[in-house]
């Protein structure tokens, strides 16, 4: 396992055996999720099923595809091939919809009690898509979740909710609208302002991502300072690959928090620390995509070290078979944290939220209570 930084398959095994080792306490341990790409956390078992409706059209190779998804240590090839298959799966608004509520539970069902789903508004008139009604369907699945409890939206949602006598666990729900690196500098302010409509319903924030060879950093800045100044949130995916001059710029534009941040020269490093932005971290992505080359080797262990603000997440979960309690775990072993850091790591994160105060101090609550029998956590609504 190339994650794993192994010379051999005995190796691999013990690695494994340390990993699944640390599973049940950090399934228990109460989470924050705050980059997560929608479609790319897609069940496996959802995407065999809609996949083999697309084979039986002949629009793809649905043994290949169905092999890919029944297997764990996929290449970054197979993973290219999985988001060409969630491209074509979400132009249709239930699969959307029922892609967010399914990927809701999931979450909750890792102990995640703050999440921040991230995605990008899509158009296709030939099924009469727009993003406004993309992002609708995302809400749609919001409520479908019977599960556990969505919190999402206003305050006055909220208090509506918290008021009531609840049964189920709690979950609260932020969506993110992702600009593509593709996008023009008015498609990115149509984004921005669909965001500014739907703050209401559960919009915090905006991100940039897309592929990062693609786009240049001055298209998207008009976009980014209009979402700044009607008091939207933003996250950037920064470094993703080398771009020195990007990087700088990104930093000097002082978002709310960046993903990844793998390909940082010394100068945009020294920056980085000194800027104290929040890193929202990607363990598996990262090997998966090969911006880092080894886990040990992984960027995660400087940034802890320097008592950088970092957030353990998932990414594309579904692409990349892994989920939040799988990197936690991942930490644990390969850089020798012991529950507390652990611990330390996801409560934090509470501070890093695109949430107001009262909704900081609800999740503290619920760490707090977490806290007190440190060995066993319970999440109670």
């Amino acid at each position: 396992m190339a994650a794993a930084a192994v010379d051999d398959g005995e190796t691999t095994a013990r690695f494994e055996a340390e990993v699944r080792s640390w599973l049940a306490w950090c399934r228990a341990l109460p989470k924050v999720e705050l980059h997560a790409h929608l479609n790319g956390s897609a069940r496996s078992s959802t995407l065999v099923e809609l996949a083999s409706g697309l084979g039986e059209k002949g629009l793809i190779n649905f043994p290949e595809v169905q092999a890919i998804l029944l297997k764990g240590d996929r290449s970054l090839a197979e993973c290219f091939k999985l988001f060409d298959l969630i491209h074509l799966l979400t132009t249709d608004h239930n699969i959307i919809t029922r892609i967010t509520k399914e990927v809701i539970e999931d979450f909750a069902a890792e102990n995640v009690i703050y999440l921040e789903l991230r995605t990008t508004p899509k158009c296709n008139a030939s099924v009469g898509m727009t993003k406004r009604s993309y992002v609708e369907a995302v809400l749609a699945g919001l409520k479908a979740v019977e599960a556990v409890q969505v919190i999402s939206g206003s305050q006055e949602n909220h208090k509506k909710v918290l008021g009531t006598t609840l049964s189920r666990p709690i979950i609260y729900v932020q969506l993110l609208l992702s600009i593509d690196r593709r996008e023009s500098t008015e498609a990115a302010i149509d984004t921005v302002q669909l965001a500014l409509d739907m703050r209401n319903c559960g919009v915090v924030g905006i991100d940039l991502s897309g592929n990062p060879w693609v786009g240049d950093w001055n298209t998207f800045v008009p976009a980014l300072k209009l979402a700044r100044e009607k008091g939207l949130r933003i996250t950037l995916h920064c470094g993703e690959v080398p771009n020195p001059t990007e990087v700088q710029n990104m930093l000097l534009f002082q978002p709310e928090r960046i993903g990844h941040a793998c390909c940082l020269e010394e100068s945009e490093w020294t920056s980085l620390l000194h800027s104290s932005i929040p890193v929202e971290v990607c363990l598996t992505s990262n090997m998966r995509t090969e911006t880092v080359p080894v886990l040990q080797d992984h960027h995660f262990a400087s940034l802890y070290k320097s008592k950088h603000p970092i957030v353990i997440c998932t990414d594309d979960p579904g692409i990349f078979a892994t989920d939040i309690t799988r990197e936690y775990a991942l930490a644990a072993v390969c850089f020798g944290l012991k529950k507390a850091n652990l611990q330390f790591l996801a409560q934090n994160a509470v501070r890093h939220i695109f949430a107001d105060d009262k909704v900081q101090a609800e999740l503290q609550k619920i760490f707090d209570a977490a806290a007190i029998n440190p060995h066993e956590f319970t999440h109670r609504p």
